[in-house]
């Protein structure tokens, strides 16, 4: 098989293929009398392999595993797996508790103009304390007066406030919180934020999906790599 008859069967220029096995996706290529490339059927699953891990665990990780199964070692790259999936199972673990906090949730009034760290703290039904260490925890994030130094709570920061107050009379961690706060925060407030953790859920089942076709691909290049190994080991192998 010519560099070409691989690229093209893969959707890939000469140099991607050339690319790849210069980086240790692809197994070294055999090479004809006069020097030129060839490829064989377990190039081909390398590569099928390589391309279908990619989507579930980036380019990144899909490259390190590769590279550790072509120099022998699998168990390097089963461990670069389980880490993998560890990552996903945080991200849902994630997902689900900030699914979870948002149910308690109840509704927060829309907030207006800027307040000071006593004023919010006696709405709230806070000591100051408190919200000095919501800060260093990085829950809230009030700006400073140039001029005083005092913190100055915007609309925003007052509902991050609300919202951490009855998670944390719903008993949850600061810990569990953060992400919660990280969401709303990207998302612009609550009500955006359900859809997207629809778009998340999507996209961690999308992650989930493409690393069980990337197994696939994978189990099936390594079955390539036992076949050849031991037709090589065979008395007249080669």
């Amino acid at each position: 098989m010519r560099p070409v008859d691989l690229a093209r069967d893969h959707g890939l220029s000469t140099q991607a293929v050339r690319n790849y096995e210069a980086a240790g996706v692809l197994p070294a290529a055999e090479r004809t009398a006069h020097g030129y490339r060839t490829y064989t059927p377990l190039h081909a699953h390398a590569l099928r392999a390589f391309l279908d891990l990619v989507p579930g665990h980036g380019h990144q990780t899909a490259t390190a595993i590769m590279q550790a199964v072509n120099r022998g070692a699998a168990e390097d790259a089963y461990r670069l797996i389980d880490e993998s999936h560890r990552r996903l199972l945080d991200d849902r673990r994630t997902l689900q508790a900030v699914e979870a906090a948002l149910r308690d949730l109840a509704p927060v009034p829309e907030e207006r103009g800027d307040t000071f760290i006593g004023p919010l703290a006696r709405r709230l039904g806070l000591r100051p304390a408190t919200l000095r260490k919501w800060e260093k925890a990085g829950l809230v994030r009030p700006r400073r007066d140039p001029r005083t130094g005092y913190r100055i709570y915007g609309a925003a920061d007052v509902r991050d406030a609300r919202l951490i107050h009855q998670l944390r009379r719903g008993g949850y961690p600061l810990e569990r919180i953060a992400p919660l706060i990280a969401q709303v925060r990207s998302a612009g407030g609550v009500i955006p934020l359900e859809a997207t953790l629809r778009d998340w859920q999507t996209r961690l089942s999308t992650r989930g999906r493409a690393m069980l076709k990337g197994a696939a691909a994978l189990d099936a290049y390594l079955s390539a790599r036992e076949v050849r190994e031991r037709t090589c080991d065979e008395p007249g192998g080669g």
